[in-house]
C-alpha cells in the first residue's frame, strides 16, 4: 500500500515543481501515455498522496515583515483541542502543530510588523481559555524551505523490504 514506484515518483516530482503542468508534459517527458499520468495520479489523490495544488505566495511582498514561531504553554493539556479550535479562528496564524517538550502547541505566526504580532499575541492568542504563556521566536529569515525528498521515500521502500 505504501509502494511508490518510479514512476510515481517521476510523477510527484514533475507535479512539485509545477502543479499546473500539463498532464501532456508530464506523460512526453516521461515518455509515457497520458492515461497512464491520468491514473496514477488519480490513485495517488484516492490515497491522499496528493491532497492539493495551490500557489505559493510570498507573505514579505503582501506586508508581512515579521515571521514568529510560538510555543504555547497550556494550563493543563484537557484544554489542547479548545485552544487550537481558538487559534483557527486568528487568520494570521498559518500553521498549528501539537509538540513534545516544554510547549504543548507551536504555531507560526505573520505580521505586519512586531506591533502587530504583540497584538496578536495579547489580544487573542493570550485571550483563549486554556492558554497559560507563550515564548516567541521570531525569524529574522528563512535560509532555505523545501518538502520532503522523494529520494527518502525510495530508501524508505529498500528499507521496508
Amino acid at each position: 500500500m505504501n509502494h511508490f514506484d518510479y514512476v510515481d515518483q517521476q510523477i510527484l516530482l514533475q507535479i512539485r515543481e509545477d502543479a499546473r503542468k500539463p498532464f501532456s508534459q508530464i506523460a512526453d517527458d516521461l515518455k509515457i501515455s497520458n492515461s497512464l499520468v491520468h491514473q496514477r495520479i488519480k490513485k495517488l489523490k484516492q490515497r491522499g498522496v496528493i491532497a492539493k495544488a495551490e500557489f505559493v505566495v510570498d507573505e514579505k511582498q503582501l506586508g508581512f515583515r515579521t515571521k514568529s514561531y510560538v510555543g504555547i504553554r497550556l494550563r493543563e493539556a484537557r484544554y489542547a483541542e479548545q485552544v487550537v479550535e481558538g487559534l483557527k479562528k486568528i487568520p494570521e496564524i498559518l500553521e498549528c502543530n501539537y509538540v513534545s517538550g516544554h510547549y504543548a502547541i507551536f504555531i507560526l505566526i505573520f505580521a505586519v510588523d512586531n506591533h502587530h504580532l504583540r497584538k496578536v499575541l495579547y489580544e487573542q492568542v493570550h485571550h483563549i481559555d486554556g492558554v497559560a504563556g507563550t515564548d516567541s521566536f521570531i525569524c529574522f529569515d528563512t535560509n532555505f524551505k523545501r518538502p520532503v525528498s522523494l529520494d527518502s521515500l525510495a530508501k524508505k521502500n529498500v528499507y521496508d523490504s
